[in-house]
């Protein structure tokens, strides 16, 4: 037997006595499960990139705008990570279910959102910062608007999209 304890297949089921196992960590189910995942996010990439784009001459002029594009972004996705963690943590304790009176659930789409206007709102007044130091003539008002309804937007995509995957992936296997 091999140290992975397989008798020496790669990838596929193994049979150990009378229990037949098969090998979630094998390279080709890896790369069959995650390159199709890998595609349609190089497409969204693309596609937001693309969109982006049109705004250029926006962004540019507003240089608090430019930088708060990427933190906005970067930001989503450690808020969809935690809240990934956090009720993927509760599925495995059995106390994840997927119901809108859940108090759990409900606590963590509460904490989300409570994260996501601190930060958002942290956010946009660090980029009005930059943005006046590097000349620009965006009020605070107006960032922090910016800042805050886009956050907020995107805390709800990101409660959406991890009850989702969290359920995806659970009845999938």
């Amino acid at each position: 037997m091999s140290p992975s304890g397989s008798s020496g297949e790669r990838g596929g089921a193994r049979s150990d006595g009378d229990a037949e196992y098969v090998d979630e960590w094998s390279i080709r189910r890896i790369v069959r499960t995650m390159i199709p995942l890998l595609a349609a996010l190089s497409v969204l990439q693309l596609v937001s990139g693309s969109v982006l784009e049109t705004y250029e001459a926006v962004l540019v002029s507003n240089p608090a705008l430019l930088v708060l594009v990427p933190v906005q972004i970067g930001t989503a996705g450690n808020l969809a990570s935690i809240t990934c963690s956090r009720l993927t943590t509760q599925l495995y304790l059995g106390t994840y279910e997927l119901d809108p009176s859940n108090p759990d659930l409900r606590a963590n789409a509460g904490a989300v959102f409570a994260l996501a206007g601190t930060v958002f709102g942290i956010v946009g007044v660090a980029a009005w910062l930059i943005g006046v130091a590097l000349g620009g003539t965006l009020g605070l008002g107006r960032v922090l608007l910016v800042s805050l309804v886009s956050g907020m937007l995107l805390a709800v995509l990101v409660v959406v999209t991890s009850v989702a995957a969290v359920e995806v992936s659970y009845r999938m296997g």
